[in-house]
């Protein structure tokens, strides 16, 4: 997928029909409560959608079962992607040239930028998310997402008005070996810092030690074993945001401030 940066870089922009399903899945579930919300038409953007705009077009299917009028834009830097998308374009699907300026004229209740930022510096991603979240509406998120090609492993970090708030793991969980296997995934924030005495590092071992704990619930399926897993995290007292329904598809979200970066290290 791609997108502008500060300095007008565009990105791969490879991806693949469904890729994204797990984090849209996670929009039109626990986060439909915003697009519900009395408001006119919410926007939503889909940033650097890539060479194809087959996410965009699968984002506004999932998302408008939540709100029929919802309105989503994508965005592209390319200006040939733009053109190749425009075929696509229906009532409250639209794409248009532009980058992390967003210059849209309504604020959009939600951004999400998957695998774009993994392709900068670590150091222009506090700047990036600065600039997004500030034109996010009032109850806004901005979801800052990596996952593999087929999106079997997917990551986000939400980024809300006043901050980060949680990262979020989602996994496939048939013939999953470990969950750790995210940490290939992570935010472009995170990734780096999968290191002894970072927090994310720290999360990623307990997670680790859960899921070893937890194997006798293998017997019972993959998802018994996540099940009592992510159980484990939550007694053990990390910051799990969700509940049993969300752990069953493979996924859990913890609190950022668990697994925020340590300030002074690079």
């Amino acid at each position: 997928m791609g997108a502008s940066g500060p300095d007008g870089r565009i990105t791969r922009g490879t991806t693949n029909p469904n890729r994204l399903r797990r984090c849209d899945r996670w929009l039109a579930g626990p986060q439909a409560w915003r697009l519900r919300a009395p408001m006119a038409a919410p926007l939503v953007v889909d940033l650097g959608y890539g060479a194809s705009p087959v996410t965009a077009v699968e984002l506004h299917d999932r998302l408008r079962r939540v709100r029929r009028d919802v309105e989503v834009l994508g965005l592209e830097i390319d200006p040939a992607r733009v053109a190749a998308a425009a075929g696509l374009a229906r009532p409250g699907l639209r794409f248009a040239l532009g980058g992390f300026e967003l210059t849209t004229p309504q604020r959009p209740l939600i951004v999400r930028a998957f695998n774009v930022l993994r392709q900068y510096d670590e150091g222009e991603v506090g700047q990036i998310w600065e600039g997004l979240r500030a034109r996010l509406a009032p109850e806004g998120i901005l979801v800052d997402g990596t996952c593999d090609e087929l999106g079997r492993v997917s990551t986000w970090a939400t980024i809300a008005t006043s901050g980060p708030v949680s990262l979020t793991l989602s996994l496939r969980l048939a013939g999953l070996d470990s969950p750790t296997i995210a940490a290939e995934r992570l935010p472009k924030a995170l990734i780096h810092r999968n290191v002894a005495g970072e927090p994310v590092h720290d999360y990623l071992a307990a997670l680790e030690r859960a899921w070893r704990y937890a194997a006798p619930h293998a017997a019972y399926g993959a998802r018994h074993r996540f099940l009592e897993t992510v159980w484990r995290l939550r007694a053990d007292g990390w910051p799990i945001l969700d509940g049993p329904a969300r752990w069953r598809l493979g996924e859990v979200s913890v609190g950022w401030v668990a697994v925020a970066p340590r300030a002074g290290r690079s």
